[in-house]
């Protein structure tokens, strides 16, 4: 079922979203040579427990994962790229960090992603790819407007990628989200313009490009929820959460440098 939101309902997710926005510029200050996982997991936790928000992942137990997911955000390091389990590593010099968090306030749910290079030792390969999906997300909000099609989106994503000379997994890409994380919708990251649904007024979606450098396979670790590259090349992967208004479309995840 999709669920179109009134715009008093966007501007209750959108006050998740400032938090969820929040969450990510701290874990993005913390996130430093020698900063283990789990102390990055418990800060979250923290951070959630002080604001009275519930965590989207916790007890989540899709198809695929072993057992359900028992921490609020997921920490994916190098060629990892989605729900990375957080778990005993101490960050180093150079890597590739990418968080994702999703939480309820009030009922409402925004979800987010930023990828983040540790440290001073950045690789201009690891920014290259970080950009591109940076520049994705923003070509994908641009097509979120009414009038257009969900593949509008998929195409504007896929068109980044191309450009930049980056393979493109449809796997695993955008859903639309309100009261629950995860609806009936998905955004594939590359597809064809003009196909799929209308978009409408009072959609939410949560649009997120995640790209690897020289692959489009994915293999999953042995815990069952981190995703990476099959080469082992490294990852990228950014997210916002966006209502599609009369106006046009409305970034709820929005951090304040973005």
């Amino acid at each position: 079922m999709i669920e179109l939101k009134t715009p008093a309902e966007i501007d209750r997710m959108h006050t998740t979203g400032r938090f969820v926005a929040e969450v990510l510029t701290e874990v993005g200050r913390i996130a430093d040579v020698g900063v283990n996982l789990l102390d990055i997991e418990q800060h979250v936790r923290g951070m959630i427990a002080e604001r009275g928000a519930e965590s989207c992942y916790w007890d989540y137990a899709p198809s695929f994962g072993r057992g359900p997911f028992r921490n609020v955000i997921c920490l994916s390091v190098n060629d990892a790229v989605l729900h990375g389990l957080p778990h005993d590593y101490a960050l180093r010099d150079g890597d590739v960090l990418s968080a994702d968090i999703a939480v309820s306030i009030d009922g409402w749910v925004a979800d987010s992603a930023r990828t983040v290079v540790v440290g001073t030792a950045a690789d201009e390969g690891d920014l290259r790819v970080i950009r591109a999906t940076e520049d994705a997300l923003e070509a994908a909000i641009d097509a979120a407007r009414p009038g257009n099609r969900l593949g509008d989106i998929s195409a504007a994503i896929g068109g980044v990628a191309r450009d930049y000379g980056y393979p493109v997994n449809t796997e695993f890409g955008g859903h639309d989200l309100g009261r629950t994380m995860h609806g009936d919708i998905h955004i594939p990251n590359a597809g064809r313009a003009g196909r799929g649904l209308t978009l409408r007024p009072g959609l939410t979606l949560a649009l997120e490009p995640w790209f690897a450098r020289t692959t489009d396979k994915i293999v999953f670790d042995p815990d069952g929820w981190t995703i990476r590259s099959a080469d082992g090349s490294r990852t990228a992967h950014s997210e916002h959460t966006v209502a599609i208004t009369e106006d046009g479309p409305m970034v709820l995840t929005r951090r304040g440098r973005d």
